[in-house]
């Protein structure tokens, strides 16, 4: 069965682009072997932010005392929250799928392996095969959970953010290997939520500016998290009483152990490279996943690739972007978009986001630079919130203030952050950010204050001392 335009996998790398190629006018086809929307929509992003909002109205509640406002007692209904996140979820999958729907694309529910060059066999849901032929290809299947190759790892009670997002009932002892985002967000939600959670952190958020992460590790103990710094699982055992963790401290190589009900093994995400039969295509990847060119096309011309597949940043967004600019391309356009910035986030109390480089990047390319930094303390809007936590940080070439990074840890740090990429995208300077006008009180004064301290000319902080001649 022959189709123009085929692509494979329904997250938002490939719905985003099934829409964006049909807007071009493209006729689309579009296969999933599980659901529309992906791991984001149904088993991460959306099902994780909607338990964090949970979470922070959990934090924000013990604190109800500093507003004036007496609460006596709350208590948690963990199936009314599982219910509310799959509510979310739904609604968010449907709205996909009629969006797919108004714009023509052909959903196959099946999963695709290729044949030929430019060709598939795709096994539908009840068992029955078809072939098909494409024109041209996307591949957008995304990731898988890691697993680590440690003893014990079957065990019950052992599981992936996939089951933990889904689990019906608080662990009471939550262990959680893995510090990347997955792991962290998870550790936050469940730790309001009342569990006693101890992560065992092998580099603890690996892709934000240092001093952030030096920052939000006090934020973290607050909390109540243990933290297990620098350290691995090296095996799982059963206990009576649940599951014991042996860990291993790798600079030091101490021994110790973690009491836990359940363990989240959260040490990242792989390509999704299983049962697609990439040689059978002649594309070529290795483990770290599929190569493409900076028009994202694989070796196989007619044969493009996106998001998570390709290994690298694994972010929604990032997939999206990749996917309207590969279905331009693909369909003989220029593409605009600008792949290297790229905002990350992380969800949890305080938020972190950052986009450019790090302050430890920018030091190993020896580049000669400027900072500035305003903290959330000195602005009104997050101490009328009761969120004075965090600050805003700019990053900036020395010889011509052109940014070079932005990074925000605090209240609506995700939001914030857009700013930044913008600014990023478009080549801006220090001056392009303060000499716009940013309203008051809002929390974007905070990104203002920083551009100007990278100069000494912040407003609302005391001035840099004098150095001694």
């Amino acid at each position: 069965m022959k189709k123009q335009f085929i692509i494979i996998g329904a997250g938002p790398g490939g719905y985003v682009a099934a829409i964006r190629a049909a807007q071009l006018g493209a006729i689309v086809t579009l296969i999933e072997g599980r659901d529309i929307g992906g791991t984001c929509l149904n088993r991460g992003c959306i099902s994780t932010k909607a338990m964090y909002t949970n979470a922070k109205k959990i934090n924000e509640l013990k604190k109800m005392d500093e507003f004036g406002i007496n609460v006596e007692g709350f208590s948690l209904d963990f199936e009314k929250i599982q219910s509310r996140k799959q509510s979310v979820v739904d609604q968010l999958v449907g709205g996909i799928e009629k969006l797919l729907k108004d714009y023509g694309v052909e959903v196959i529910q099946g999963w695709a392996s290729f044949t030929g060059d430019r060709t598939l066999e795709v096994k539908m849901q009840d068992g029955e095969k078809i072939d098909l032929e494409g024109e041209k290809i996307l591949i957008a299947s995304g990731s898988k959970p890691t697993i680590l190759p440690v003893e014990g790892i079957d065990l019950p009670g052992v599981i992936t953010s996939d089951e933990l997002l889904g689990i019906d009932h608080i662990p009471k002892r939550l262990a959680v290997a893995g510090s990347g985002v997955i792991g962290i967000e998870l550790a936050a939600i469940f730790n309001a939520f009342g569990s006693e959670v101890t992560v065992v952190s092998s580099t603890l958020l690996k892709r934000m500016d240092g001093e952030m992460i030096k920052r939000v590790q006090p934020y973290l103990k607050k909390q109540g998290l243990n933290i297990k710094q620098d350290c691995r699982v090296t095996g799982i055992h059963q206990t009576e009483s649940g599951l014991q963790i042996d860990i291993r401290n790798k600079k030091t190589g101490k021994e110790d152990v973690v009491e836990a009900d359940t363990l989240l093994m959260a040490p990242g995400r792989e390509p999704m490279l299983n049962g697609l039969n990439l040689e059978g295509a002649g594309v070529e990847y290795d483990a770290s996943g599929i190569q493409v060119n900076k028009k994202l096309q694989t070796s196989n011309e007619n044969i493009y690739a996106i998001g998570d597949i390709l290994g690298g940043m694994m972010l929604a967004h990032v997939a999206s972007h990749q996917g309207i600019a590969a279905v331009e391309y693909m369909l003989g356009h220029d593409s605009s978009i600008r792949l290297d910035v790229v905002p990350d986030c992380v969800f949890m109390d305080p938020q972190l986001a950052g986009v450019g480089m790090t302050e430890e990047e920018i030091k190993q390319k020896e580049i000669e630079y400027i900072s500035g930094k305003f903290m959330f303390g000195a602005n009104g809007k997050a101490l009328g919130m009761g969120e004075p936590e965090g600050f805003v940080k700019f990053l900036a070439r020395k010889d011509n203030h052109r940014l070079l990074g932005m990074h925000v840890m605090g209240a609506h740090a995700s939001d914030l952050i857009h700013e930044g990429a913008l600014a990023l995208s478009h080549d801006m300077t220090l001056e392009d950010i303060t000499q716009t006008i940013h309203a008051h009180p809002t929390l974007a004064e905070t990104v203002m204050e920083a551009a100007l301290a990278a100069t000494d000319e912040a407003i609302h902080m005391a001035p840099p001392r004098k150095k001694k001649k």
